[in-house]
């Protein structure tokens, strides 16, 4: 098969698809890879490193066009979706629910779209996009905390406190693998952190692991509304598989929030959980609404490639190589966690998420792999 890795076009997106040793694999397995030159630059992964474990470095158009399958990180650009052709698979985070205008313009294209955050295991967790809700989720608390400081535009606080001067609070939405990760740095840095769920096994693990040290409190709106009144930074870390993100947070709850206050959606990509939040890029990643410094970049891990494109290719390399060595329809039909990944398929939505976020129709895979053996 032959496997193209385009460089990441979004606004200082500097992962890669796969690293030079993933490549490395697929051609020892007899693979053809076509990495566009200077792909792997922003993530540490010089042009040699490529070449040296066999891959074929290659224009923009070739690295797009040629291959039957496309590995990238982030969806593809507005500039990128003519190099696309039908029949080709892409695989890469999609994140459809909330864009109606790049769903449309990949139904026309007529690929195969399969999305990293919607490929499932059966144990209901979600392997690939667990390494970067972990990246994530602790950038978020990085960042929000730093946000804080007078000359980022924030109030001036320190989470931390000193002797004599209270500490800053956090507060995270969401106890999954992003929300744990927020609150592990939230915590090893001092603040008072309050974490929100629905789910009171999630509350009890989180409230174990931390032995007690931080609030624990189920997610209905006069919770809400007071953690986020009180908090110095919000974090949302909400997640539906495929779907678009749940509005929790609403405008009138942010107006709320004390002057110079934070928030860090990590769901913009799902359409966020919080009214006030937009996409946002890390050449301009803040707004104000209420005087509340918002945060809205999209593809955070994108800030630390290589740490996120090592963690990355160690979740996806074994689904590339299956669907290499199968053909994709072998490997949909041994795989149920690859099956759940398939958002699209040939100008048809097979991602139960999108259809209903979208409000398009829905056919299930089953039934086209179904029709065609």
């Amino acid at each position: 098969m032959q496997i193209g890795v385009p460089r990441e076009s979004k606004d200082q997106e500097h992962r890669v698809g796969l690293t030079p040793d993933g490549a490395g694999q697929l051609v020892e397995d007899g693979h053809r890879v076509l990495v566009e030159r200077g792909a792997g630059l922003g993530s540490g992964f010089a042009d040699e490193d490529y070449r040296q474990a066999g891959a074929a470095l290659v224009a923009i158009d070739e690295a797009w066009s040629s291959p039957d399958l496309v590995v990238k990180v982030k969806e593809p650009q507005p500039a990128e979706l003519g190099y696309l052709r039908s029949g080709q698979t892409l695989f890469t985070y999609l994140h459809l629910a909330a864009d109606a205008a790049l769903t449309a313009r990949l139904l026309d294209a007529g690929v195969v779209g399969i999305a990293y955050e919607t490929i499932r295991d059966p144990d209901g967790t979600f392997p690939v996009l667990a390494p970067m809700s972990e990246v994530a989720g602790r950038l978020a608390a990085q960042i929000g905390v730093t946000l804080l400081q007078k000359n980022r535009g924030g109030k001036g606080l320190l989470v931390g406190g000193v002797p004599g001067v209270p500490r800053g609070r956090v507060t995270v939405i969401g106890a999954g693998i992003v929300g744990i990760n927020a609150v592990r740095v939230a915590h090893a840095l001092g603040a008072e952190v309050d974490v929100l769920d629905v789910d009171l096994k999630r509350l009890a693990y989180v409230y174990d692991i931390f032995r007690g040290e931080l609030s624990t409190l189920y997610s209905n709106r006069q919770n809400l509304a007071r953690a986020v009144r009180e908090t110095d930074v919000l974090i949302g870390a909400v997640y539906v598989q495929g779907r678009r993100a749940p509005t929790l947070v609403t405008e009138a709850m942010v107006a709320t929030m004390e002057p110079g206050s934070v928030v860090v959606d990590v769901a913009v990509d799902q359409g966020g959980c919080v009214e006030t939040i937009r996409p946002t890029t890390h050449s301009d990643p803040t707004y104000r609404v209420h005087d509340v410094l918002h945060y809205g970049v999209a593809n955070m891990p994108g800030a630390v490639p290589r740490t996120s494109t090592q963690a990355l290719t160690n979740t996806t390399l074994p689904f590339v190589e299956r669907i290499a060595a199968q053909g994709l329809e072998a490997a949909l039909a041994d795989d149920p966690a690859l099956r759940d990944g398939v958002n699209l398929w040939r100008g048809e939505i097979t991602s139960p998420g999108v259809a209903e976020s979208l409000g398009l129709p829905l056919r299930p895979l089953a039934e086209i792999l179904g029709a065609r053996g």
